[in-house]
């Protein structure tokens, strides 16, 4: 039944038991919550109780396990697909009459959702959740044609297609064992089969539609206008592009404004990723920041680090804990955790959902985000400066002092044509995003040139009537820059800063508690690439250095930040 005002059935029992205190919920599934809320009391938007009842009686009925027992929905799979599926709307869209051979406006029924977003602690059946999708629009959607499942590796992604296999060569329901029978009750030869696994992938010859696996990579998507696709650990280190706009895109060139999207994981370990990006879109969409209705996002985990230690809300990040995942096993990782703290980072991430990475990061998610546009024309300031070893990057950061206690910073850095050129494609990509933003600056040089750059940068501080009361550098490689920077502005204000363990800690222990406060003002890519690249060294005494993972990883702004606020406190007196 297609109704504007009732409440959807398993969200409706989803919803009493949160309310009633049966089920703990994190603040990003009761922003999803909200946002379901809304959609109920939108006059415009239509939930359809057969579209859910069908895929709930096609799955029972028809699928089964890997191992061969018969499938049971769990209610998590209930309520995802019921967001998913069951949501509708009208769409005017003008259509050519050839009777009248005019255009005339036509009315049409429309699903509502295009992407679902599900991010959950591993161990919750996400991949059969999958399979049940990928298994209803196969069979059910008869105008579904090509379908995809993509994941990090071929192996996870063979296990959305193996439990449609089993269930295909099981035919445990009617429509199974009329695609995979013959009329005379004889079983029909495999040829013969009109739903079967071949080497293309699955194919329903019915249809004529087809469902195979895919590798994770934008050349082996692009273009394939899938009508369904489901993407597997996107939320990988492994995955350096955007896999699932690429998806999108093909889809929508293709001409379906009814495409299915299917992205799940549990949570990263990997800073500044493409799903880093994503998730932030996520957020802003949940919070309210900007109307998306076409977007489902179920995103579990714990509220705090802190819920680790109360089993009681471990069903935050693990809806489905005690089905498909024990409460020992779970028990059996904290215990881990605590006795290797080598383990601490994946689990925390993979049970929990809690954002944290695979090395210890020195600033957190949270304070790499960027602020509203600040602009800090005419202002003083001090001048950072890390020079470049060659053809890589020499960055510079400017650093302004602001009303109660804040510090905004500007940042630039330059490298070579022939670096840029020698990087990774995901890295390259990243870069032409700084360069469009024009804190990246390409020179087309084999090796910097410390006079293109002290050009550039002369040119950049009087463009923006900056007056740098104060200059701190690391000595490595910067006397030329240097001597000709004090020859043209005096030496007042210059300070050397050496880099080092004993050196380092406290500056940047400052850089830490102002970006944890954000009262470190900055609006610029580059500076946030910088700070999500940052890990630390420590020594014995619990002094840190900045380190970084990969040579691509930069992490030069944050220095040259970071010389610029040594120089600053040596020269707080000249500051007006």
């Amino acid at each position: 039944m297609l109704s504007n005002k009732v409440v959807p059935n398993e969200y409706g029992r989803f919803r009493d038991a949160v309310l009633n205190g049966e089920i703990p919920v994190c603040e990003t599934i009761s922003m999803q919550m909200n946002r379901i809320d809304d959609d109920i009391a939108n006059p415009d938007f239509y939930y359809d109780s057969q579209a859910i009842q069908g895929y709930i009686d096609f799955c029972e009925n028809e699928l089964t396990l890997t191992d061969g027992t018969d499938l049971t929905l769990l209610p998590t799979f209930r309520l995802w697909a019921e967001d998913l599926l069951a949501w509708y709307h009208y769409v005017d869209k003008k259509v050519y009459d050839p009777v009248s051979g005019k255009f005339k406006i036509v009315r049409t029924k429309q699903r509502l959702r295009n992407k679902q977003y599900l991010i959950i602690a591993r161990g919750n059946s996400k991949s059969l959740y999958e399979t049940t999708l990928q298994a209803y629009f196969l069979t059910i959607d008869t105008s579904t044609t090509h379908q995809v499942t993509t994941a990090p590796t071929m192996k996870q992604a063979q296990e959305v297609i193996q439990p449609l296999s089993t269930a295909i060569s099981r035919s445990r329901g009617p429509l199974f064992k009329a695609l995979t029978q013959g009329d005379n009750k004889s079983r029909m030869t495999y040829s013969q089969s009109k739903l079967a696994s071949t080497k293309k992938g699955i194919e329903n010859k019915i249809t004529n539609s087809l469902l195979e696996i895919r590798p994770m990579r934008m050349d082996k998507l692009q273009g394939l206008r899938s009508k369904v696709a489901t993407v597997d650990e996107w939320l990988s280190g492994d995955v350096k592009e955007d896999v699932i706009g690429a998806l999108e895109q093909s889809a929508a060139k293709g001409g379906m404004d009814d495409y299915v999207i299917v992205a799940v994981s549990s949570e990263g370990t990997v800073r500044d990723s493409v799903g880093d990006t994503i998730k932030m879109e996520l957020l802003s969409i949940l919070r309210g920041d900007y109307y998306d209705p076409h977007t489902s996002i179920w995103y579990y985990r714990l509220d705090d680090v802190k819920e680790v230690a109360n089993p009681d809300m471990w069903m935050k990040a693990s809806p489905n804990i005690g089905i498909t995942v024990s409460w020992e096993a779970y028990q059996r990782d904290v215990e881990r955790a605590e006795a290797n703290p080598a383990t601490r980072n994946d689990i925390l991430a993979k049970r929990f959902g809690i954002p944290v990475e695979g090395h210890t990061y020195f600033f957190t998610y949270e304070e790499t985000q960027l602020h509203n546009p600040v602009n800090f024309d005419g202002l003083d300031c001090s001048m950072g400066m890390d020079a470049s070893q060659g053809d890589d990057f020499w960055a510079f950061s400017w650093l302004f002092p602001l009303s109660h206690g804040r510090m905004g910073v500007k940042v630039r850095s330059y490298i070579t044509k022939r670096k840029y050129l020698k990087q990774p494609t995901a890295t390259r990509q990243k870069f032409d995003e700084l360069i469009a933003e024009g804190t990246l600056i390409v020179f087309d040089e084999v090796i910097l040139d410390w006079q293109d750059v002290y050009e550039d940068v002369i040119e950049y501080i009087f463009s923006h009537d900056w007056n740098v009361v104060s200059f701190g550098f690391d000595p490595y490689n910067a006397s030329a820059f240097v001597e000709r920077w004090i020859n043209e502005n005096g030496e007042i204000g210059v300070v050397k800063v050496k880099q080092g363990v004993r050196t380092e800690s406290v500056p940047l222990g400052e850089l830490k508690a102002l970006a944890s406060e954000r009262m470190l003002i900055f609006d610029e890519e580059t500076m946030k690439f910088s700070m999500g690249n940052s890990i630390v060294i420590q020594d014995n005494n619990g002094n840190f250095k900045l380190n970084k993972m990969r040579a691509e990883d930069k992490i030069d702004n944050v220095a040259s930040t970071m010389d610029a606020l040594v120089a600053f406190k040596e020269n707080k007196e000249h500051f007006l």
